[in-house]
């Protein structure tokens, strides 16, 4: 079982992370989803990067280390969608204790000099996707590689990029669940 500090993505804690965390638990895992937006939800991309943007990327790494803080004595798993993946990639490589990273849509840059020793990252992303071009999925993989991660990306042809995400355009149901079943297994291993 692992600990499972779980982020949303710019639309805010929508149903579908409540449903993803409950998939989450259902494997034995104990799941926390903070919402780092205060409640507020959203419908489209544009409104998301308004809200992302009011609130400001230092404070949303903020609010989500406040939550991962009393979480993560005995080491958390970080996950997240698209900009929670974002966000909890750069908590999993700041945190010593970290059991892994398991992202779901999206990454971040990699600071210089970091170190992942051995951390288990996985990533499920769509094939092509607008917000994770493949030249940057390259550099992302090899500055992982570099830090001594231990990476694996899975690629998912066709689909849109909140693919997992039944209440989105995106939503690829083959896709979704072909990502659950190796992500189940991936944190079944850690």
């Amino acid at each position: 079982m692992a600990r499972i500090l779980l982020l949303h993505s710019m639309y805010g804690l929508r149903p579908h992370v409540h449903q993803a965390a409950d998939r989450l638990r259902a494997a034995g895992h104990d799941v926390h989803v903070p919402d780092l937006y205060d409640g507020r939800v959203v419908d489209t991309p544009e409104e998301g990067i308004a809200i992302k943007e009011e609130i400001g990327r230092d404070e949303l790494l903020k609010r989500a280390v406040a939550a991962a803080a009393p979480l993560s004595a005995d080491g958390l798993v970080y996950a997240g969608f698209s900009l929670g993946a974002a966000i909890a990639q750069n908590l999993a490589l700041g945190d010593e204790r970290s059991r892994g990273l398991l992202l779901m849509h999206g990454t971040s840059d990699m600071p210089d000099g970091v170190a992942a020793d051995d951390l288990p990252v996985q990533l499920h992303v769509a094939d092509p996707d607008t917000y994770e071009p493949v030249d940057w999925l390259n550099a992302w993989y090899l500055g992982l590689r570099r830090a001594r991660a231990d990476v694996e990306v899975f690629r998912y042809p066709g689909v849109g990029h909140l693919f997992t995400d039944p209440d989105l355009p995106d939503y690829n149901a083959e896709a979704a669940e072909r990502a659950w079943a190796v992500a189940l297994d991936f944190l079944a291993d850690l």
